[in-house]
Order: structure tokens, then sequence, then C-alpha cells
């Protein structure tokens, strides 16, 4: 299951995650809400727009390009004026007045929702000027609709895209697209590959800082999602690493300067805290969650692991807690094994082993999908990634990336997930806690999965027994 088409890179009441994606997994589905009129309308519409081509076509004189041009314009001037936001720049209309009468903007046809007998125009309101239906507050609303209200929200995830294809799974995508896991294409995306390439290149030299995807509301707090002008790719180049900083560092100084209580990070956000020792957001990796979600997946009665790789913070929390609990990890990499014995105590180290031999049934780690060829049927596998699986294999289990269900979690509203790491930055905000969960610092595992819990957040899977089949 493919998470997100972002990756997290910081959140406000912060973890450190790996320097990849915006999220995880999604806050929720994204939702679709298409414009729905009645059989009729549509048929009227369809007579009313066509008056402007059907005439020339009869007389032999029509051109499929002025046609083709005329319903892009229709259709571009129907969706602007009902997506209430207000993006007609003032500056337009005092350089050219009359296009006043001629282009309608959001708020003058938002009054015509709310007001009903007023601003009929679509598209060119000098129609409401001759009949005098014109709401006489169409100014003004417009006026106050540019200076807008900023909110100052409590929490902030801090994300970035993923792969090119993923600008489509944002909300402000494609809808058919953002609705299915980002892995999942369909037949017409390569046509649209020209414009997110544009996209990628336009905001590579021109995004300077975080911009807001996703606004939402959770118990008494706000969130925010901010996504910076980064794709994966982008965090690889080594000459790209002081941009991709400084673009962190100022959405972490613009968070602190509003107000925000905790900012989610992706990959170490220790750099930014000794910077600003006095920062009042707190900085969240989100690491320790993450760590109790994957702890919390393996079934009853488990005594031995295989470890796949163990690069991240959340996977060497892992080895180390189960090691303390007397479950045997055993890993295959003599490097990877000498780093993680150097940091388990050293009563517990006896069950830290090193084998080219031995394949317990459940695997854990950040390097699954390049361990699934040589693993025994049934093997079970527990990502401790954000990442998405690639591939997988039928006659194998997979659990899936640290997540849990959200609160609102319900009959009416079935299947809202959020990753570990964003969690993390919510309990952050909700407990009050005040140290920066970033670098080497981790919150106790036992305490962030107990809040997770007690705020209504519920595990994604129960844990089973190896037994019992793989009714995950």
């Amino acid at each position: 299951m493919e998470p997100s088409s972002l990756s997290s890179s910081l959140l406000v009441s912060q973890g450190t995650a790996p320097p990849f994606s915006l999220l995880a997994l999604p806050l929720a589905p994204p939702r679709i809400h298409p414009v729905i009129h009645p059989f009729a309308e549509h048929l009227a519409y369809f007579l009313l727009f066509s008056i402007s081509i059907l005439p020339p076509i009869f007389m032999g004189c029509g051109s499929v390009l002025a046609g083709v041009l005329y319903i892009t314009y229709i259709d571009f001037m129907n969706n602007m004026g009902h997506c209430n936001f207000e993006l007609m720049p003032k500056w337009m209309f005092q350089t050219f007045p009359p296009l006043k009468y001629l282009i309608y903007t959001p708020s003058f046809h938002s009054l015509h929702h709310t007001q009903f007998r007023t601003n009929y125009s679509l598209f060119m309101p000098f129609y409401d000027y001759i009949y005098n239906t014109m709401d006489s507050s169409s100014d003004e609303l417009y006026e106050r609709s540019l200076k807008g209200t900023e909110e100052t929200p409590d929490i902030v995830h801090l994300t970035h895209m993923t792969s090119l294809k993923s600008t489509y799974h944002l909300r402000i995508g494609i809808t058919s697209i953002s609705s299915k896991p980002c892995n999942d294409s369909v037949w017409y995306m390569w046509m649209l590959w020209p414009v997110a390439w544009l996209s990628m290149v336009l905001t590579w030299i021109y995004g300077s800082s975080a911009f807001v995807v996703e606004r939402l509301k959770l118990k008494k707090f706000s969130m925010q999602v901010w996504a910076l002008p980064r794709y994966n790719f982008q965090y690889g180049l080594s000459w790209e690493r002081k941009s991709i900083n400084n673009l962190i560092e100022k959405a972490i100084l613009d968070a602190n300067e509003k107000g925000v209580k905790a900012e989610q990070l992706n990959g170490s956000g220790e750099l930014f805290a000794k910077k600003y020792p006095r920062l009042r957001v707190r900085l969240i990796d989100g690491s320790g969650l993450a760590t109790a979600v994957v702890l919390n997946s393996i079934p009853f009665g488990t005594k031995q692991v295989f470890l796949c790789g163990s690069n991240s913070k959340v996977t060497r929390a892992t080895a180390i807690a189960l090691c303390q609990r007397g479950v045997q990890v055993i890993l295959n990499q003599e490097k990877e094994y000498g780093m993680l014995k150097s940091r388990v105590p050293e009563s517990r180290a006896i069950y830290l082993k090193f084998s080219n031999d031995e394949t317990p049934q459940i695997w854990i780690g950040d390097s699954i999908d390049d361990a699934q060829g040589r693993v025994p049927k049934g093997t079970i596998f527990i990502p401790t990634s954000q990442f998405p699986l690639k591939k997988a294999r039928k006659d194998c289990t997979y659990l899936s990336n640290p997540a849990m269900k959200d609160p609102r979690d319900n009959a009416e509203c079935p299947h809202l997930v959020m990753s570990a790491w964003r969690i993390a930055g919510i309990l952050h905000a909700l407990e009050g806690w005040e140290m920066h969960e970033c670098g080497d610092d981790m919150m106790t595992i036992e305490k962030t999965w107990s809040a997770a819990i007690k705020h209504g957040f519920k595990p994604l899977t129960k844990p089973c027994s190896l037994n019992s089949g793989t009714d995950l």
C-alpha cells in the first residue's frame, strides 16, 4: 500500500523521518467532490454554451481551434469561479479597468450561491450591471477576500514530493488519480508527464519556501501540511543539500514566528535544534511512536526476528527494544551487526546474533524490498520505514508501514489512517511535551504508545500468534 505522494520532512510537534517523503500514510484517503447537476441542467448548459459553436458550423465556417479555445475558456472560468479562493489579482483590474465587466471573480460568484438573486452572470459580469442584479457588496467582498485571514496552526507537518507523478496525488491534483494509492497508474498518466516535468523545473527554480497543501482540525488543534518545493531525487544531490537545509530552516523559523507548538521533520532536526536553542516550536521526528507501532505489530510469542537493514533510527530502536525484551534479532550484515552491538546493553547482547544461515519467519526493517527473494514461504514482513514496498510476494504477509487509525475513523468515515510519524507530532502538542525528538533523542516508546491510545488512535492490526495463520 502506497502511503502518500509526499515525504515527511518536518513536523511542528516534530519528529525526524528519513529525507524522503511527505507522509508515510495519508491522514485520510483523498475524497472526490464532483460537481453535480441534474440532467436537465446539464442539457441546458450544453444548449446554452453551444450557441457560439453550432451556428458557425452549420454555416460552413466553423473552426476546430476556435471551438477548443472557447470550451477551454468556459471550463477554466467555471472551475475558477467555484474554487472558493480569490485568485484574481487586483493589479489586473487596475491596469485594465474594463476587465471588471468581462471577467468575474470567485468572490463575485460566491454571492450568487449565498444571496441567490444576485450576480447571475457566468464569466462576464456586465450583464448584472446592465440589468441591475449585481450585489452591492461584490467589491467589498473582493477586497476582503484578497486580504484573507492568516491562520496560525498548532501543528505543522513538513514534507516534500516523492516522484514526479506524485504531483497528481495531491488534493489539488486530479481527483480520479488522487483517490487511488500512488503506485496505481492510469493509462493517460504518460500524457501528463510533460506537465509534471515542467512543474518540477519551475518549483526547482522559483520555489523559495514551503507552501500549504492541507488544513484540518483534530480535537482542539488546527494542523497544516507544508510541502517543500523539492522532489525525492533532489535529496540525493550533494550540491542541493544546502538549498534544502535552507528551505527547512526557513520553514522552522516561520513556524516558530507564528507560534506553532510542534513541527514534524524528516531527517535529523538536531542541526536546527542546536542552532536555535531558544526555539519555541518543538521539532519531532516521530521515531518513538513509529518504533512502538512496529513492536506492537509483532505476533505474540515471537522468539526470533530477522533484521533487514538497520540504517534508520526506527529500525535500530526496534532491534534494541527487542533484545531488551528477550527476542533474538538476527542480522547477516557484519557492519550493521557491529554497529548495533555497540548500542545494545551488554546484559542483552546475547540476543543479537550474526548469521548467514538462519531465516526466521518474521522479517523487520527498512530494506525489505531487497530481501524478499530469499525468504521462506509464509514470512511476515513488518516495515519500519515510511516508504511503501515496490513489490510483494503472494505467499507472504505484509503489514503496513507504521501507522494508526485516526480517532475519527467510524462507520461514516471509515479507513482514516495517519502515519505514526505524523501522529507523534500531534501527541506532542496534545500532551504539552517540551522536549525535541530529533537526532539521537527519542521519546519513551511506552509513553508515546500509551498517549496515542489515550487520545483515540487505534492500531491498524492486532498482534497475532504465528500459529493463528495470517489474520493480521
